[in-house]
């Protein structure tokens, strides 16, 4: 990594069309997810390459800088911990913790796995250094604590941030815990991701200054910060890494220069150093280009919780993996969910003007008029495939009870078969298998589409899926010309 941040000390900023260029040539197009228990995060070769994200936004302004697939659904890793902190500073503000405030460790928060302290159960933590682990050493275990010594549990905190983020606008955005580890219904966007970033500095800003931390002392230990790029890109002042094998190397950063502010989002790195320096190219192209004047954006504010759309992508199983997921230059092995997320947009991005170009879909967000660049409404027409049947996934009260079938189908489901997703509505569900049918070509010409009738906590949906497979094999292959077509899909027994 030394050498990584030497090259940011000299490489000379780019242009902004040549690393624009540079950065969609690398990494815009996704690669095929590919299953697997392990992955040493330094190998070069093999295995799941997470697809990619990013969006820079001119904080002033609420232009759009840089935008690749900003509203397709990713896992967030450790990028999460902002809004642990968010929901804490929050409490702080209304006086229930101070720093100095105890939090306590309980068995389960000490059962995460790394990154983590170590702390044992009954063991407590400052909330000031329960924070600066957070920014620095990324800890799980401080993070599941803080959650349930907040709302009493980690379950419950996650529905707190899935709340707060919805009023924040996140309208793609679901918790389904407070670390960012592993979990299929862990799920965000990069511009959502936009709107927290400024929203946790609008709000708490004498609380902001912890993620410009470098390091932190602590029990006889000194802790070094993962966010490379801070004092090695100039006016980058936060804020934080994520990394899982099913994200990717994530990096969510803020960044102002002679009166421009920008605040900026990579996911799916191939590696830390890559990110790095693509997050690196971003802020030195883009920060010249922000507004320098006063402040047109008005600041990220919460309404009243949106509406929860439907679930997407239901998995048969939502057994949660713990074996294992950390931060960028913790460990050497991290967890998956075993359900590869691949939601390919239409091919659309935002030009630097901030004006939305359609795909061949033709859609185009509809977009606050207060925050051009922030949160789409919920209502809004979806800007890639199936995403007004894919937005975010509701919470579950057991997640390792799968949902319950209430009817069946007609088609008599081989031994595979391909599961696109679970809507709302049969009608949905039925559009969706025949707009997956028509592009998807020869891959499903022998498929019998049909759906499933299941209630799943507490609400009805209908799964939308394909028989027709007798081997497994075959019914990856139809799923992998699925996702080159744009559509979201697993292979699965019946």
């Amino acid at each position: 990594m030394r050498s990584v941040v030497g090259r940011f000390r000299t490489t000379p900023a780019l242009p902004a069309a040549l690393a624009a260029a540079a950065v969609l040539t690398a990494l815009a197009a996704p690669a095929e997810a590919r299953r697997g228990r392990h992955h040493h995060h330094h190998a070069s070769g093999g295995g799941y390459n997470p697809p990619y994200a990013a969006m820079v936004v001119d904080v002033k302004s609420g232009k759009t800088l840089h935008a690749v697939n900003e509203d397709a659904l990713r896992h967030p890793a450790s990028i999460t911990k902002v809004m642990t902190l968010y929901m804490l500073f929050e409490q702080m503000e209304r006086g229930k913790f101070a720093l100095d405030s105890d939090l306590t460790i309980s068995a389960h928060a000490a059962a995460q796995a790394p990154s983590k302290l170590g702390l044992r159960p009954g063991q407590t933590i400052s909330v000031e250094d329960a924070i600066k682990s957070i920014v620095t050493k990324s800890a799980n275990d401080v993070a599941c604590a803080i959650g349930e010594n907040i709302a009493g549990s980690e379950e419950r905190f996650a529905q707190m941030m899935t709340a707060k983020a919805h009023a924040l606008g996140m309208s793609r955005t679901h918790y389904a815990n407070a670390s960012g580890l592993p979990d299929p219904d862990q799920l965000t966007t990069a511009r959502d991701l936009t709107v927290l970033a400024r929203a946790i500095q609008d709000r708490f800003p004498h609380y902001y200054r912890y993620f410009q931390t470098r390091s932190f002392a602590f029990r006889g230990r000194v802790i070094g910060n993962h966010n490379h790029l801070l004092g090695n890109v100039q006016g980058v002042d936060g804020i934080k890494t994520g990394y899982t094998r099913d994200s990717g190397f994530n990096l969510m950063t803020a960044a102002k220069s002679e009166g421009r502010q920008i605040v900026a989002i990579v996911l799916g790195g191939k590696s830390g150093g890559s990110r790095d320096r693509i997050m690196a190219d971003l802020v030195r192209s883009s920060l010249p280009r922000a507004y320098a004047g006063a402040r047109q954006a008005p600041a990220v504010t919460e309404v009243a919780e949106r509406a929860r759309p439907a679930v997407v992508a239901d998995a048969v199983s939502r057994t949660r993996t713990q074996v294992a997921s950390a931060d960028d230059e913790d460990v050497e092995t991290t967890g998956t969910t075993g359900e590869p997320l691949e939601l390919m947009p239409s091919r659309a991005t935002t030009t630097p003007g901030g004006t939305w170009k359609p795909g061949p879909q033709g859609v185009s967000p509809s977009l606050p008029k207060a925050a051009q660049a922030y949160a789409g409404s919920s209502s809004a027409q979806a800007p890639f495939p199936g995403a007004s049947k894919t937005v975010a996934r509701m919470a579950s009260a057991e997640r390792d009870e799968p949902p319950k079938a209430v009817t069946g189908s007609r088609v008599v489901p081989t031994a595979w078969v391909i599961q696109l997703g679970a809507m709302d509505d049969e009608t949905k569900a039925r559009s969706m298998l025949s707009e997956a049918r028509a592009k998807a070509g020869g891959s499903l010409s022998k498929a019998a589409p049909y759906t499933v009738k299941v209630e799943h906590g507490g609400t009805t949906l209908y799964r939308a899926r394909f028989s027709g497979f007798a081997e497994q094999d075959s019914a990856q292959d139809a799923c992998t010309a699925l996702k080159r077509s744009g559509f979201s899909c697993f292979a699965t027994r019946s």
